[in-house]
């Protein structure tokens, strides 16, 4: 069994892109020694749009690195610095990560958008635009290699 975990993410602003870049770098770090991390990815979409798939041995795994170190201290600034927010999460029976099709489809079918102050017209509803779903850069636990 596995714990999926995805998030999107739309920066309202180029001017939030270091801090931003900084704190995902920092929560990169994070997530390769979380325990119980099994592996994931980025994926960079348009238009400031960014897209994580985590999974873990269990959701406990999960809200453990959530609610610890840089990403904690990351979360409340996403607030200001989103205008679309949401997350997804589901077991499956492997620790084989879906495609990023897939991670779509469960975004608008389950997903609920997060928090943010200053809410787009369509982040309410995920009537986001198609993501590009290539390029995506593999996150790997520590010490595991390609």
């Amino acid at each position: 069994m596995a714990f999926v975990s995805i998030t999107r993410l739309r920066i309202r602003s180029l001017r939030f892109m270091p801090v931003f870049a900084l704190d995902t770098l920092r929560t990169l770090r994070q997530t390769r020694h979380a325990a119980g991390f099994i592996g994931g990815s980025l994926l960079d979409d348009r238009k400031l749009t960014f897209w994580t798939m985590t999974l873990w041995h269990d959701q406990a795994s999960m809200k453990r690195y959530m609610t610890s170190g840089a990403h904690l201290k990351a979360m409340p600034k996403l607030l200001g610095w989103c205008d679309e927010a949401s997350v997804v999460h589901w077991t499956q029976a492997d620790g084989i990560a879906p495609d990023w099709r897939e991670a779509d489809r469960r975004m608008r079918g389950e997903g609920r958008p997060s928090k943010v102050r200053h809410p787009s017209a369509d982040h309410q509803s995920l009537a986001y635009a198609v993501p590009r779903v290539s390029g995506a850069v593999p996150i790997r636990p520590l010490g595991v290699q390609p």
